[in-house]
């Protein structure tokens, strides 16, 4: 009788502490709800309280999911979208290589043959130095102390000092010298030091797909209406082929090797026209931001700016821009008329003027700059 009296006593504390362990959850789980419910009237309550939010605002506060999304897609996928530059540029050098040089070779003059040899190695050697530089050479990044640093403001999100024309790059999640956008295609920020091999990359890319679009122009004809014949004699093989036996049946028109030689051709010149279209006005509008003397995030504040003081009568100048030749010098580094050759021609990592930290007048430019403000 007591067994069964300590053995019900036992199930009785059993159920009270399952009890209490479920009223502890409940409670936990009641007191989680209620911080989420503060926590977003906290943000309603910020974006009301502030004088200064607009639609703006709002929007972006809506859409910052979207953002954080973007961002971490963007960050893992760097890697694939370097990988695929890599393996189409890979493509189009060994079609080149294995079908169009030996014809190159066989069919053109000595001028053409050694015109082409010259101009296609130097393109592409200049192609490959300024995009590996461009993947491996950091932006930039401001130091964490503030020593030695003056007039710079702190970056509310890494919580370290600013300097002036630095960014929060939310991919990379570190702030950036110059920053003027982060590349998927370079798996990297591009910013301070190495601007110039991104645009240099650009540059001659635009260059080397443009020169294949138009030297190849007459093979991608040849290539296409002989790939229009393979079909229309493909499908008359397959008629005659239905009405006769097995061994009656006639050889193909067109051996592989031929296939593979016109399909290859076709490829390069559609991939080479569609590559010069578009990165060639995305190096347009980065020409148009050099010559200004601003970047991408700039613009976008220089215009915001320039607008606010044409309302006041005022007229806005760029405190970055000394003009559009002075502009190109010290973006490419020539400070002398031999660098034209040696650093704009010619593979060369040297690096930009200035440390990012600080913006002093280059020893290249020949005209003082023009104040940030006139009236």
């Amino acid at each position: 009788m007591r067994s069964w009296q300590r053995m019900f006593a036992a199930v009785m504390r059993l159920l009270l502490k399952c009890l209490r362990l479920g009223r502890r959850r409940r409670f936990k789980l009641v007191r989680q709800v209620e911080q989420l419910w503060h926590y977003g009237q906290l943000c309603l309550h910020s974006l009301l309280y502030n004088s200064f939010t607009n639609g703006d605002v709002v929007l972006d506060s809506l859409f910052e999911p979207i953002y954080w999304l973007v961002d971490h897609v963007t960050r893992w996928f760097g890697v694939v979208f370097v990988a695929l530059v890599i393996g189409l540029t890979s493509s189009i050098v060994a079609i080149v290589y294995i079908c169009l040089l030996p014809l190159i070779l066989q069919t053109y003059t000595p001028g053409w043959i050694c015109w082409h040899l010259a101009y296609g190695h130097w393109n592409l050697i200049m192609i490959v130095f300024h995009y590996y530089m461009a993947i491996t050479t950091s932006p930039g990044h401001p130091p964490q102390a503030k020593d030695n640093l003056t007039g710079v403001s702190i970056c509310r999100k890494c919580i370290a000092p600013k300097p002036a024309r630095t960014h929060h790059c939310s991919i990379c999640n570190r702030c950036v010298l110059k920053m003027d956008h982060h590349c998927p295609w370079l798996n990297n920020c591009v910013g301070h030091y190495n601007h110039r091999y991104f645009f240099s990359f650009c540059l001659f890319m635009t260059m080397g797909c443009i020169y294949c679009t138009i030297s190849g122009w007459e093979m991608f004809r040849d290539a296409y209406a002989a790939i229009e014949r393979m079909k229309l004699l493909e499908k008359e093989r397959l008629q005659v082929a239905a009405n006769q036996t097995y061994y009656q049946t006639p050889p193909p028109a067109f051996s592989f090797r031929q296939r593979a030689f016109h399909k290859s051709v076709v490829y390069l010149w559609v991939l080479c026209s569609s590559v010069a279209l578009a990165l060639g006005a995305l190096t347009l509008w980065h020409a148009a931001l050099i010559t200004r003397g601003e970047t991408s995030i700039e613009r976008h504040i220089n215009k915001k700016e320039r607008q606010r003081l044409q309302k006041k009568g005022k007229v806005f100048r760029n405190p970055y821009s000394y003009g559009s030749w002075d502009n190109w010098k010290v973006f490419l580094g020539v400070d002398v008329p031999r660098h034209w050759l040696t650093r704009v021609l010619l593979p060369s990592p040297h690096l930009p003027h200035g440390t990012g930290l600080s913006w002093d007048l280059p020893p290249c430019v020949t005209e003082q700059r023009t104040p940030l403000l006139a009236i």
